[in-house]
């Protein structure tokens, strides 16, 4: 098995560039690396795959090679982002022959979720859930369509809604899971009463309480500003359950 990856070392991968949550599973596991950011054609076909998957959309997808990558062998396109992780580990669990091991993992987790969701006491709803880029002045909001959207809704969570009229823009191809947000309309669209940082720590955080331009914002005003850790970047197993653990200990 083998893995593209990010630049090593970065705010949300490891040593060898693959994201934090699940590095040391591929370390033990002796997952390849096929490249750092670009992908390559070339470095797939030099380990002779029986299979090849490709996100459709985002940074890491290589769709753009799709025609050279299905003449190494059955190359699939994985849409990740208008399905919760739980959905798309059915779906690889069922490509890869691997079902009961994928429903498994979906057992243990949905069964720690519903007892941390018994226990939790909710802050102030309903919420903005972002990746913030405080030297941009820039978010990725999170929709009800993404992984995290969906896994906040599970957990009893309300997704705040954009205001009427406000301008944002996609990239990366027609995605369904983030809306971005820049310039002015930064602080319109961060219109939850706490906002939740994705792929976020404390720094982010300090950002965002020492930012004049949301200062006015309830939640900062109110210091309902939650991070859920640099590892929920994306969302798998892995990183979904750092995130019950951390939201156990903010409000379990």
């Amino acid at each position: 098995m083998a893995s593209g990856a990010t630049t090593p070392n970065n705010r949300v991968a490891d040593d060898q560039g693959f994201l934090r949550q699940w590095g040391e599973v591929a370390k033990a596991r002796k997952l390849a690396r096929l490249y750092i950011g670009e992908p390559s054609a070339e470095a797939v076909a030099a380990q002779m795959p029986d299979l090849i998957l490709i996100s459709a959309t985002g940074g890491d997808s290589a769709i753009a090679l799709y025609d050279q990558l299905s003449a190494i062998a059955p190359t699939l396109i994985i849409n990740y982002d208008d399905k919760s992780w739980q959905a798309l580990l059915a779906q690889l669990g069922a490509i890869t022959g691997q079902e009961k091991e994928a429903d498994a993992r979906i057992d243990s987790f949905n069964q720690q979720l519903a007892v941390l969701k018994k226990q939790m006491t909710l802050p102030p709803q309903p919420v903005s859930a972002l990746v913030y880029t405080a030297a941009a002045h820039s978010a990725n909001l999170w929709t009800a369509e993404s992984a995290q959207g969906k896994l906040l809704h599970q957990l009893g969570f309300s997704l705040a809604p954009l205001p009427a009229g406000l301008h944002t823009s996609q990239s990366q191809g027609k995605r369904h899971d983030i809306l971005q947000l820049g310039g002015e309309n930064l602080a319109t669209g961060l219109n939850g009463e706490s906002l939740f940082l994705f792929a976020g720590d404390h720094k982010d955080i300090e950002a965002i309480y020492a930012d004049p331009l949301l200062a006015h914002l309830p939640a900062v005003q109110h210091k309902q500003v939650y991070a859920l850790g640099t590892e929920t970047f994306r969302l798998d197993y892995y990183s979904a359950m750092l995130v019950l653990q951390r939201l156990e200990k903010l409000f379990g």
